[in-house]
């Protein structure tokens, strides 16, 4: 009897010591658990080296595999540091500069007066292409300021969820209204681009300070004055160059490197604040900055006494156009 309870209990402890073995977690196997992985110095010489730290992916961009490079802290220092600094400093001082210009010069009135008879300007097509490119742009302005200072500057005032909202919506409102951006973009540089060329006419604007410094100065203009040339440069070059760095950052796939992608997104950042300053000029000098002047893409026509201040070679354009008799070719100049 004594013989079976021995057996059995010896069965049993075997069992016991059977199950545990088998059961037993990986941890407590003698197994090396850095044998097949990096070393923690091998990621420290490779950060020293300006080396890349990389992951694997089963993905066919295997750029996406990095997980720390040098390049990037100094790349967002310089995203969140002086693209935000520069952004805020364009725009704020732009409006700082027109409020002190207005304070002192006050808005530019229509010398002789308005006269009631108007004369065409903007026909519909090239007022269509104007404002689909100017609320495009106001919203492409917006919604990136706010990707680069809103985490700073928003996001403490409305809470964490609404700027989250807010910043989703905005992103897709970026992506999406670049391309009528760059639709109108295309479409104002075909209509205006003749008007636009510079001549010996815009010495006399610059001479003058375009008649906006003094009152009873009325430079020569034609269609557009030299200030407006400088800013339909400003758009066209400006706008040429955020299209297509704006393309390289939505297909990042077609960028060389990772370090190009970057270089392209500071681009963009640095020419929208400057080209957002240029805009802002642009919108006081239409609207509250000068009489009469917001009813050229307005109305699409302006009135007769604020065309020949302004624009006088044109006027005389229009008018010897319009007394032409119909069918007749104009007789060329000796």
């Amino acid at each position: 009897m004594q013989l079976k309870t021995f057996v059995s209990q010896l069965l049993a402890a075997f069992a016991l010591v059977t199950v545990v073995a088998l059961g037993a977690p990986a941890s407590a196997q003698q197994i090396n658990p850095t044998a097949n992985s990096v070393q923690e110095q091998q990621l420290l010489d490779a950060l020293q080296g300006q080396g890349t730290v990389s992951g694997r992916v089963s993905i066919p961009d295997q750029r996406s595999a990095d997980l720390i490079k040098p390049g990037n802290p100094g790349w967002a220092n310089l995203h969140n540091g002086t693209v935000s600094t520069l952004s805020i400093v364009a725009i704020l001082g732009t409006l700082g500069l027109l409020t002190l210009f207005f304070l002192i010069r006050g808005r530019i009135r229509v010398e002789s007066g308005m006269s009631g008879r108007m004369i065409p300007r903007f026909n519909a097509i090239e007022r269509f292409a104007h404002w689909m490119l100017a609320a495009s742009f106001i919203v492409l302005a917006i919604s990136g300021l706010n990707l680069v200072i809103g985490r700073a500057v928003i996001r403490p005032i409305i809470g964490e969820g609404a700027f989250g909202t807010l910043t989703a919506w905005g992103k897709l409102a970026h992506n999406y209204l670049a391309w009528p951006f760059m639709v109108a973009l295309a479409l104002v540089f075909l209509f205006w681009v003749v008007h636009n060329i510079p001549n010996r006419i815009d010495l006399q604007w610059i001479k003058q300070g375009g008649g906006i410094l003094k009152k009873g100065a009325h430079p020569p203009a034609g269609k557009f004055n030299f200030g407006q040339k400088l800013i339909f440069w400003a758009v066209v070059l400006g706008g040429a160059a955020l299209s297509f760095t704006g393309i390289m950052l939505l297909f990042p796939a077609e960028t060389a490197t990772p370090a190009d992608w970057q270089l392209f997104q500071i681009i963009h950042g640095v020419v929208a604040a400057l080209l957002s300053a240029v805009i802002i000029a642009h919108i006081y000098i239409g609207t509250v900055g000068m009489e009469g002047a917001f009813d050229a893409m307005g109305k699409g026509e302006v009135d007769i006494n604020w065309a020949k201040e302004h624009h006088a070679l044109w006027v005389e354009e229009v008018e010897a156009r319009e007394s032409r008799p119909r069918g007749r070719a104009a007789t060329p100049a000796e």
